[in-house]
C-alpha cells in the first residue's frame, strides 16, 4: 500500500488544500482545521448546514490564509495575535478561540448569506481532547469533527461506485473529494480498512493508531465543486455499509509519533509489538 493523496482543509468545511507533503503534528496534519466559521452564538458553521462552504478557498499564506469565492476577488487574512477570548462551540462543548478579524467577517458574511464569524484556534495543544473512549488523555485534535486525520481507501470507493451505477443512480461515480479525507491509500483491497481498527499503521516513518470507523453525514452528499446536494453516496452506504445506525467510510487515525507524509509513502498495518501484520 502507498499514499496517493495527500489533503488539508484550512478552514472547517472549506475546499481541500493538495499536498506533495505534510507534516504531522499531535492534532492532525500541519494547517489542518485551525480555523472555523462560527455562528454569532458562537456555534459552527459547517457545510451540513450551509452548502456553499465547499466553495470557499483558503489557501495558506504564511501563517495567515488568502480566502476566496468563485467570482470574488482574495482576501488575505493575517494570522491573529493570539487572545483567546473569543466563545465558540463545536459539537455543543465550548473552546476559546481567537477572531480572525471584520475583513474576514464581512467577507465570509456576504457569501454565506448569513451572519458569521471566523476564529482560530491557538493553541491547540490545550483546547480540544480526542473522544475519551477512543484515546488517550493527552490526545488532542484541531476543529476536525473528532479525530486528527481521516484516512480513504482508493479501492473502497471504487466499490462503493460499482454498487451505486448498479442500483441505476445516475450521480456515480463519486470522487474521493465527497469524502474529504486526509491521506488516500492505493494498494489495499476494498474495505480492508475495516480490518486496521485496534491496530497500528506506519505510513513513511510516522505511527498512527486506526481509532475508529468514520460514519457519514449530508456532506458527502455535496458536489465538492459546484455546492450542489444530491442522495449518493448516503442511499448506497445504507444499503451496503450500515453498521449500528452508521453509514461506514474511511477509519480515523491518531498519530502516535511525528513527522513528515510524503506521496507514495509506503503504508504498513503493524500489530501491538510494532511489526508488520
Amino acid at each position: 500500500m502507498r499514499v496517493s493523496a495527500l489533503h488539508t482543509y484550512p478552514i472547517k468545511g472549506c475546499r481541500r488544500v493538495d499536498h506533495q507533503r505534510a507534516t504531522v503534528e499531535p492534532w492532525g496534519l500541519a494547517g489542518d482545521r485551525r480555523w472555523m466559521i462560527i455562528n454569532p452564538d458562537g456555534s459552527e458553521v459547517t457545510q451540513r448546514e450551509v452548502a456553499r462552504l465547499a466553495l470557499l478557498r483558503a489557501v495558506p499564506v504564511g501563517g495567515g490564509l488568502e480566502l476566496s469565492f468563485p467570482d470574488s476577488a482574495p482576501l488575505l487574512v493575517e494570522q491573529p495575535v493570539p487572545d483567546p477570548v473569543t466563545h465558540s462551540t463545536l459539537w455543543t462543548k465550548p473552546y476559546p478561540a481567537t477572531a480572525a478579524g471584520p475583513s474576514a467577517d464581512a467577507l465570509l458574511s456576504k457569501e454565506l448569506g448569513r451572519d458569521v464569524r471566523l476564529v482560530w484556534m491557538d493553541d491547540p495543544a490545550s483546547r480540544r481532547p480526542v473522544p475519551p473512549e477512543y484515546a488517550l488523555p493527552t490526545d488532542r485534535v484541531s476543529y476536525a469533527d473528532g479525530f486528527p486525520l481521516l484516512l480513504a481507501n482508493s479501492a473502497s470507493l471504487a466499490r462503493l461506485n460499482d454498487w451505486i451505477a448498479e442500483s441505476g443512480s445516475d450521480e456515480g461515480p463519486l470522487p474521493m473529494a465527497r469524502f474529504r479525507p486526509n491521506v488516500v491509500v492505493d494498494g489495499a483491497a476494498a474495505f480492508a480498512e475495516d480490518g486496521w481498527l485496534g491496530y497500528r499503521l506506519r505510513i513513511g516513518a510516522v505511527e498512527f493508531r486506526a481509532a475508529k470507523a468514520c460514519g457519514r453525514c449530508v456532506v458527502t452528499t455535496t458536489d465538492q465543486e459546484t455546492g450542489v446536494r444530491g442522495r449518493e453516496p448516503l442511499r448506497t452506504l445504507a444499503r451496503y455499509r450500515n453498521v449500528d445506525q452508521r453509514l461506514l467510510f474511511g477509519t480515523n487515525l491518531i498519530p502516535d509519533t511525528l513527522g513528515e507524509i510524503r506521496l507514495g509513502d509506503p503504508v504498513e498495518v503493524l500489530d501491538r509489538f510494532g511489526d508488520p501484520v
